[in-house]
């Protein structure tokens, strides 16, 4: 469905070290980069070594013709300050080019600083955030993504999804294609909108198609119907939660079969987990602050994970999740919660 990139033949091999996949930089209607100051030997060093470690996967590219850097970084539960800054320092010095943040999070001010201090390109990097239910309706979405962009400290971002399906979505939605059409984002997306058919549907009807669509996803709820619904509307399919979350305690981590594949390939679980969402065409952002866990992570270019063994992964589906919470519930929650700057 989403094309991987400038693929070298040797990448499709089923060996281990196999030959890897380029990142495609995405063209930009933006021009500039980060401007650092010339004693900045913390941006200069960050952006070198990045350079070198740049690990090699290529991007999905979406229904607008935008290529979608992966993996990207997920900034969820991250502490606005130095925990979140520092992650998003060592992501992108590890090769990342993907951050996702949320207004929700409250860490978009410290991602935004990351970003200018490390010395990569603006262009080279993806930021995705999110609006909240209170930032949602005609005349009031288009201010709200100013603060955003204020906030990131960004002339535009490239992608903003509407964090959860209550409130006034339709008219959140009208105002996103007007921030498009202005260049203040380059995309927009929807985020659990995974409840019932009968609001993805209203959406859509509406004839202004999502670039994208996030929602949990991962081996043990591989989100079927969804997969297929996606697919047939030619939207990406992003995941959270790609290895369980939190809430699962590691539990899809310590599963038996992928244990085994991953050892078969010298890998750790998490990354066997990483690479079938990779190979399955899903974008993933897994979250960490933990330096070791942020290049494991993106450390799953120099393998390929084999037809039976990616069916073997399929087969663990149980529909299985861990965000249990009834759209009653988050109704009931989120919509008359107010997120303020």
């Amino acid at each position: 469905m989403y094309k991987l990139l400038r693929i070298s033949l040797l990448s499709l091999s089923l060996c281990v070290g196999c030959s890897s996949v380029n990142i495609t930089k995405t063209d930009n209607p933006q021009s500039g980069s980060i401007q650092t100051g010339q004693g900045d030997n913390t941006a200069q060093n960050i952006a070198a070594e990045s350079e070198h470690n740049k690990q090699q996967l290529a991007g999905f590219e979406l229904n607008n013709g935008l290529v979608m850097p992966q993996p990207g970084l997920g900034t969820y539960q991250l502490a606005d300050g130095e925990v979140a800054e520092n992650a998003v320092l060592e992501a992108l010095k590890q090769g990342y080019r993907h951050i996702d943040t949320a207004h929700a999070y409250r860490n978009e001010r410290s991602v935004g600083r990351a970003i200018r201090k490390s010395g990569v390109q603006r262009q080279e990097i993806w930021v995705t955030s999110k609006l909240w239910p209170n930032e949602y309706g005609e005349g009031k979405t288009l201010p709200q993504i100013d603060k955003m962009l204020k906030r990131l400290d960004l002339d535009y971002i490239d992608l903003v999804y509407l964090h959860q399906p209550v409130g006034d979505y339709i008219g959140a939605i009208k105002e996103l294609a007007k921030a498009v059409e202005l260049g203040k984002i380059r995309a927009f997306g929807i985020s659990n909108f995974d409840f019932n058919d009968e609001m993805y549907d209203e959406v859509m009807a509406l004839g202004i198609k999502p670039a994208a669509m996030q929602i949990e996803c991962h081996p043990y709820a591989q989100r079927k119907h969804w997969q297929e619904k996606l697919k047939k509307d030619n939207i990406l399919l992003e995941c959270w939660f790609p290895l369980g979350g939190r809430d699962s305690n590691g539990e899809i981590l310590r599963d038996p079969v992928i244990n085994k594949i991953a050892a078969v390939h010298n890998k750790t679980p998490a990354q066997v987990v990483l690479r079938w969402h990779y190979q399955e065409g899903f974008s993933l952002i897994p979250g960490s602050h933990n330096p070791q866990h942020i290049a494991e992570n993106i450390a799953i270019s120099d393998f390929v994970l084999s037809d039976d063994e990616m069916n073997q992964i399929r087969a663990l589906d149980k529909e299985h999740r861990y965000f249990t919470m009834t759209y009653d519930e988050i109704h009931d929650r989120f919509l008359n919660f107010v997120i303020d700057d």
